[in-house]
């Protein structure tokens, strides 16, 4: 592993730092594209574990949602078209003679993880799975004569006869060349969005106020101590029966996340404005029956909302990867995001710093030797190689905790 260590990165919390940062709420259908696959593939490898005592080869990292259709009025809303999970990817369907439901694994994550995500979306009615999923050769695998005898590296990818079949059970190797960054500690912006959506989004917030969604979308400009936050926040059509009613609850929520903001920034200068689209005299307004705009034509995909760290942070570094859905045991795409997450953490209690941290793969290095670690810090002075070496040393030693944290649904991936 070649070490870089750089001096230069902003303070994020620095007085006259700037933020710019969106977060796609719980029930925005990108987020929501992430949590299905990602619940598929948690699903899958627990099947494979109990049955196999190892997780084949897969992915679901290419999974998207289309979105129904609603009748919403004052006092009503349903669903009249249902939302569909598109399923893209390669799943082993079988270990030797032992067929694997993959089907039913899949299906059944998805509308557990809709009907968690949106309680009134009846999922089993109005969410349809249409799986595209291939058992294709790893590229590269090569049908001839002289590499028959190598065929389990390969071409046996996806069609195992035994756990032998499985390479990373000889060497645990990167899949893929490419890169996963990750910056600690979180600036004032980031603490907002984290603080509001999860509050708003919370189970006890919800049985509080039930006439809000979970499809938020919060984005939020600081320049020092000034903070500019733009929120959208959806109301039940059921839970509203007119515009004053709504009017009111919009007026509540802006007061609401004020109130937030300010525990959580309290020597800032927050403004709130939400639902900035709406036009009461027509009226074209934030109105949902379950919540989300997946009811009515939206759309969501994996890796196009939030990054692993649940943020979109616009001045930040940080990966175009699609993480949820990745296979948790030695994707590069999803393990070394979280594995630069968790060194900048430690490094900045280390150090007092600000820690970029980026960790790069080649395809085929083994696992927990990074091709090149670059850390960035706000010091005056670089962090010491040594240093940056050993803590990224004991980040990789520890896989696979983040692995049982992956698997446990412990550890967030948007």
């Amino acid at each position: 592993m070649e070490v870089i260590t750089t001096t230069g990165l902003s303070a994020a919390s620095a007085l006259l730092g700037v933020e710019v940062v969106e977060r796609k709420g719980a029930g925005h259908p990108d987020t929501l594209a992430d949590g299905v696959a990602e619940a598929i593939s948690r699903a899958y490898s627990r099947y494979c574990l109990e049955e196999f005592g190892a997780i084949l080869h897969h992915n679901t990292d290419k999974t998207s949602l289309l979105g129904g259709a609603a009748d919403v009025r004052f006092g009503h809303g349903e669903l009249t078209a249902p939302v569909q999970v598109l399923v893209n990817g390669r799943i082993t369907a079988a270990l030797g003679d032992h067929t694997i439901p993959v089907t039913d694994i899949v299906t059944t994550a998805a509308r557990n993880h809709l009907a968690r995500a949106l309680p009134l979306l009846d999922a089993e009615r109005w969410v349809q799975v249409r799986t595209r999923l291939t058992q294709a050769s790893s590229p590269g695998a090569v049908s001839d004569a002289a590499t028959a005898q190598r065929e389990a590296s390969r071409q046996r990818w996806f069609a195992p006869r035994t756990l032998d079949d499985l390479a990373e059970r000889h060497r645990m190797f990167s899949n893929d060349t490419s890169a996963g960054v990750a910056s600690w500690p979180l600036g004032i912006g980031e603490q907002l969005a984290l603080g509001i959506e999860e509050q708003l989004t919370s189970e006890a917030f919800r049985a509080e106020h039930p006439y809000y969604g979970t499809d938020i979308k919060l984005m939020i400009v600081r320049h020092g101590p000034r903070v500019r936050l733009t929120a959208c926040v959806p109301q039940i059509a059921q839970e509203i029966p007119d515009l004053d009613s709504y009017i009111s609850c919009r007026t509540l929520a802006r007061d609401l996340i004020t109130d937030i903001a300010s525990r959580i920034a309290p020597e800032h200068q927050v403004t709130v404005s939400i639902n900035t689209r709406d036009d009461d005299s027509r009226p074209e307004l934030y109105l949902t029956a379950t919540g989300s705009s997946i009811e009515s034509g939206d759309e969501g995909v994996v890796g196009r909302g939030n990054r692993a760290n649940g943020l979109i942070s616009m001045l930040r570094p940080w990966s175009a990867e699609g993480v949820s859905g990745k296979n948790p045991v030695y994707h590069v795409g999803k393990l070394y995001n979280l594995a630069a997450a968790e060194a900048a953490r430690r490094l900045h209690e280390e150090t007092g710093l600000d820690c970029a941290v980026a960790l790069v793969s080649q395809s085929g290095r083994d696992l927990t030797d990074p091709w090149q670690a670059i850390v960035q810090t706000s010091g005056p002075s670089p962090i010491g190689a040594e240093r940056v070496r050993q803590a990224i040393a004991d980040v990789m030693a520890d896989l696979g905790m983040l692995r049982e944290q992956l698997l446990d649904g412990k550890l967030a991936t948007a």
